[in-house]
Order: structure tokens, then sequence, then C-alpha cells
């Protein structure tokens, strides 16, 4: 039987979505190929528990359940409209489940096996940053793996002003339209982004153990780390 309208219209719309993303990271496929790689490279328990922070309607977490089949994942997401846009994603999917709060205040459970987050960090101030990574390592069960697939500031003024200029130019050559370069910007400058080096830092200083960045280009880097 077909999917009614409105559900079809729905997935119509996360497609938009997913496809303006990918336009919007030019790095796209190597970005979130790094994070699959780790995951990969990584000894999984059968049934793995993993936990996203931001998943921001599930793109990442989709691209992960391709990896780990037999994995629940649970998704925290920030808004009304990124959860409704993750339920529609994992729709008939028993071994996925939601929450929806904002970072700072959020119950992050556990343990888990596998904490993911993309490009919702830095959505934080600092010093909710350096406090939500001691959270993740106080939720990471032995062996645990902490994947952040995020954008990250440049170390100077001069560097993050290359970076605003590449990802311009980028983006605009993948077609994105002017309009949206521009609401992406806007959202940027609300943004609290920190540098690679100083996450790396916190991440540290908070216990991890392991820490790495696996790959950046530009401002898109992908960090990881380990439960101590």
């Amino acid at each position: 039987m077909a999917a009614p309208v409105s559900a079809r219209a729905s997935l119509l719309e996360t497609g938009r979505n997913d496809a303006l993303q990918r336009s919007l990271i030019p790095c796209f496929d190597a970005f979130y190929g790094a994070a699959l790689t780790l995951i990969d490279d990584w000894s999984a328990p059968t049934r793995p528990r993993v936990l996203d922070l931001g998943a921001n309607g599930g793109l990442f977490a989709s691209l992960v359940r391709t990896r780990l089949p037999h994995a629940h994942l649970h998704l925290v997401e920030e808004t009304p409209q990124a959860m409704e846009q993750s339920r529609r994603r994992f729709a008939g999917d028993a071994r996925v489940s939601f929450a929806l709060a904002e970072l700072e205040e959020a119950e992050l459970g556990g343990p888990w096996d596998l904490v993911i987050s993309s490009l919702a960090i830095h959505h934080l101030d600092h010093s909710a940053k350096r406090d939500l990574y001691g959270r993740v390592n106080q939720v990471l069960a032995p062996g645990g793996l902490f994947i952040s697939a995020e954008q990250v500031l440049g170390p100077t003024a001069e560097v993050e002003s290359q970076y605003d200029r590449l990802w311009q130019s980028e983006a605009s050559d993948l077609g994105v339209p002017a309009v949206e370069l521009s609401r992406a910007r806007d959202r940027l400058r609300q943004d609290h982004c920190a540098t690679l080096g100083e996450q790396l830092m916190w991440m540290a200083e908070a216990g991890l153990r392991d820490v790495d960045c696996a790959f950046k280009s530009w401002r898109f880097a992908v960090m990881s780390a380990r439960h101590h």
C-alpha cells in the first residue's frame, strides 16, 4: 500500500534537508567517512548501545546504523522539529529511542558503548562544552568510544577568515543558493565554535584518553576519544 501523501511529503522534506546538509559540508563524504572508519576499526560489542547528542534529524545516526545494524540508538534532540525528522527517519525501527532536551540539561543515562555527536556541541558555550565532555566520560562503558564531528574555529582571526572564504566558495560551487549560504552564516554567528586545540585539551582534561583528530578540512573536524 502506498504511503499517505503527508508521509511521502515528510520523507521528501527529509531528503531535501539531507541534500542541503551535504552541500553545506563540502567535505561531507570524507568528514562522515572518517567517523565511520573509526567505528569500523573499533571493537564494537555485538549489540552496542549508542547515544547521539544533538542528533539534528538523525542523519549521522542513520549512517552509524549502516555500520552497527544491531545497535540500540538513543537520539537526544534539542528541538521538536529535529525530533519529528528523526522519528520519520527511523519510523518502525524498534531499536531507536528518542529524548527531547537541551544538551546542557539532558540526562545522559548510560552506560553507552558509543557516544556520537555531529554539528551540535558548537552550539554550547565553552564552559558547557567542558562540562559535557566530563559527562560523556562518566557515561561511557569501559572501552567505550566518543566521536564528535564538528565545526571548529580557526586558531587566529586570519585563519578563521580563510575558513569562511573557502567554505563559501566550495559550497557555492556545489550549488547552494545564496539565500541558504546567508542563513548558514547567520546561524554560525550565533554559535560558540572553539578551536580544535581547545577541544582536544578539554576532552583530555575531562578524563578521556586517546584523544585525537582523525580528520580535518578547514572548519570541519572529526575528533575522537575513549573512556579512561
